[in-house]
């Protein structure tokens, strides 16, 4: 009812935290965690940090530094700082050579394909020459058709050799191997059978191509064959006509690849320049290291004291020692009696 008349029906909800209580340490570990996923997130996550009760990551303390504040020793917090710095260098260096190490290797894959596509034009342009020097044109400069096909070799109709072509295209099978089925100019005319899965169906398509000389396969229309008769015969010479467009292609290819080739290189012979930086930081490190050992170390004068207390507990224990031994039992003292009195002289009356 009160804060329904004067807070305008607002609760204020507070949750309190005990210093050095569970609820304290439990919310200090969700802010770390939480700041860990952000880091984790936004890629920002160059050296780990603890933070001991700052709200924010750029005041927060490792735990070395949060000892060497309590013990109140300058050399501890020193060193304490040179190892954030140190693991902060470390962390740069490993990026760095995380970062030349992916460079070398794409400039092998650049390498590796920019001598492919070299491979590839010298021999387009080895079946090139080859062509222009075997093929025979008409008036108008078109390539005259010179088609040789296996069933129909010595046949030089249009139309025979056309219906041999198409009745390879139905019932060829060759299982995903090159047949040849005949020749054109001396290049060899390959046919393929390529399978498939459409809708749950197998599906086999013949595809038709021109060997060169060495590796490639030139093709005219992704290598199917027209209705026309005309132009089914003629797509094996339109395939050579395209060797031109083929060496443009791998050499436009071999530019674009080789485009970013100087920047990974200058990555991949690159050098960190804070090497000596981080050598003089591990040795300062170091020589803080003896410096707080010789502190720790117990002094002379500490040493002659403490053994000297030593060599007085030892003398002490023997000296005890030593009187009890000295003093007589009283079973010793009654042998002696009794000894005594058994040699006693007897005396005459």
């Amino acid at each position: 009812m009160v804060a329904k008349e004067f807070a305008d029906n607002k609760v204020d909800v507070i949750i309190y935290a005990v210093e050095r209580s569970l609820d304290s340490y439990k919310f200090n570990l969700l802010h770390n965690k939480q700041l860990f996923i952000n880091q984790l997130k936004t890629n920002t996550l160059g050296s780990r940090t603890i933070d001991e009760g700052s709200m924010d990551e750029d005041s927060g303390m490792n735990f070395s530094e949060y000892v060497a504040v309590l013990s109140g020793n300058t050399d501890l917090l020193e060193k304490a700082k040179l190892d954030k710095k140190i693991a902060t260098l470390e962390s740069e260096r490993k990026n760095f050579l995380r970062e030349r190490d992916t460079a070398t290797g794409k400039l092998a894959e650049i390498d590796s394909s920019v001598s492919f596509h070299s491979d590839k034009i010298k021999e387009a342009k080895a079946d090139l020459a080859c062509f222009e020097k075997r093929v025979e044109r008409d008036k108008e400069g078109n390539p005259i058709n010179k088609l040789v096909i296996k069933g129909v070799e010595d046949s030089t109709d249009i139309k025979v050799i056309a219906a041999r072509l198409h009745e390879i295209e139905e019932k060829a099978r060759t299982k995903s191997e090159y047949n040849k089925i005949g020749e054109v100019y001396g290049f060899s005319i390959m046919v393929k059978t390529e399978s498939s899965s459409k809708d749950l169906f197998d599906c086999s398509i013949n595809r038709f191509f021109v060997k060169g000389q060495e590796s490639i396969y030139y093709t005219y229309n992704n290598g199917k064959l027209a209705a026309d008769p005309k132009l089914a015969c003629e797509n094996f010479v339109n395939a050579l006509e395209r060797i031109p467009k083929v060496i443009e292609s791998h050499e436009k290819e071999k530019e674009k690849v080789a485009a970013n080739k100087e920047i990974y290189t200058a990555i991949a012979n690159g050098t960190w320049k804070k090497e000596d930086e981080l050598r003089s930081l591990k040795g300062q490190s170091a020589e803080l290291d003896r410096k707080i050992a010789l502190t720790l170390a117990p002094s002379e004068e500490e040493k002659e004291e403490t053994e000297g207390m030593k060599q007085e507990e030892a003398l002490s224990g023997n000296s005890h020692s030593v009187k009890v031994s000295n003093e007589p039992s009283p079973v010793q003292n009654k042998e002696e009696d009794s000894h005594s009195q058994s040699f006693r002289p007897k005396w005459r009356h």
